[in-house]
């Protein structure tokens, strides 16, 4: 008989993108194949303690907590109330700080267990949108202009200056948080020290950018050796709305409207699905990734940021753009738990030890 394995859903956590993760994190627990697998649904509440849950709740502290044995191997979970289990993979589904920006993955890389998407390098790399920014350059992907500054950098940030480089409006965000918070869309000097000190509360690190008026796509990338992208999706804001904040996102069903696959010319998806690709490949991201982007109305194409771990949630794009490819949100789920365990088994050949 072949062993169902066990696939530990991870959610929650202590980012700002909390219950996010749990919209996304149900959807999987629901979708996943469940003659393949059986999945563990693991919370972490916002104060960073770990639950056995039943199910994916919002009332994550309602579960058994939850403590790792390393003293065997493979390690072992056990909870206060006595029981133990042992996951075959892990499937974080966490967004944002702490969860996507390669802390859990050296921990989980730390206690050799594998999981589902990027690893340290790849999640540090694409949560960092300054760093990412940076090493998207040197292979002549384009973005935007922007600016960037450090806390310790406050004194030196002046409007005029920034305003004349960017022009106005101008973006200015947190370079480590998603699912646009800490962002702002920055129209007078007023609205830009309101701006930054909400900022420097989220992050460390600030970035200034200019304004793009153009349309907002996404394209979905999956693999590892040789990484497909999907067709691009738009999305299209309500004019109620300056640009796609948090609140068009999650908590205003009539705010956006999506596309899925964007009506734009075959040469220009094609040109997209090539800098996606790229995008995926510089930043060294694994299994999956969803690439944002602006297409502005002379058809430049400028990349925003890649999420390697996009929303799985109703209204998220990354499942739908596959969808549209002909692949269901089960059999997504399952190509992202296979691909995982394909790379693992690589990654563990690798010998780590010197012979004397």
């Amino acid at each position: 008989m072949n062993h169902t394995m066990r696939v530990a859903i991870l959610y929650g956590g202590k980012s700002v993108e909390h219950e996010i993760s749990i919209n996304s994190a149900r959807n999987i627990a629901e979708y996943i194949d469940k003659e393949e697998f059986e999945s563990i649904h693991l919370g972490i509440s916002k104060q960073g303690t770990w639950f056995l849950t039943d199910g994916v709740v919002s009332e994550i502290e309602d579960g058994d907590p939850v403590h790792i044995d390393v003293s065997v191997s493979p390690v072992s979970f056990r909870t206060a109330s006595g029981r133990e289990f042992k996951p075959d993979i892990v499937f974080p589904v966490l967004h944002g700080t702490d969860g996507e920006d390669g802390s859990i993955q050296g921990m989980l890389r730390a206690l050799e267990l594998p999981f589902v998407g990027s690893g340290v390098l790849g999640s540090s790399l694409s949560m960092n949108k300054l760093y990412a920014k940076r090493l998207m350059q040197t292979v002549d992907v384009p973005v935007g202009n922007y600016e960037s500054f450090t806390i310790d950098e406050r004194e030196k940030i002046h409007f005029p200056d920034l305003r004349d480089k960017l022009g106005l409006p101008f973006m200015a965000k947190a370079a480590n948080l998603g699912s646009s918070v800490g962002v702002f869309k920055v129209t007078s000097e007023e609205s830009f020290v309101s701006a930054l000190n909400e900022i420097f509360t989220y992050d460390h690190i600030l970035i200034c950018e200019e304004f793009v008026d153009g349309r907002e796509l996404e394209c979905a990338v999956m693999g590892n050796d040789n990484p497909e992208a999907s067709l691009p999706g738009e999305i299209v804001v309500s004019s109620d709305y300056d640009f796609y904040t948090y609140e068009a996102k999650y908590l205003d069903p009539d705010a956006a409207k999506i596309v899925v696959p964007a009506e734009i010319p075959g040469e220009t998806a094609g040109m997209i699905r090539d800098l996606s690709i790229r995008t995926y490949k510089v930043l060294h991201c694994q299994d999956f990734a969803r690439v944002d982007l602006f297409l502005k109305k002379d058809g430049t194409i400028l990349i925003n940021e890649i999420n390697t771990i996009p929303g799985f949630t109703n209204s998220s794009m990354f499942p739908m753009m596959w969808k549209e490819r002909g692949i269901s949100f089960t059999a997504l789920i399952t190509r992202l738990i296979r691909l995982a365990e394909e790379r693992y088994k690589k990654e563990s050949a690798i010998v780590t030890s010197r012979k004397s």
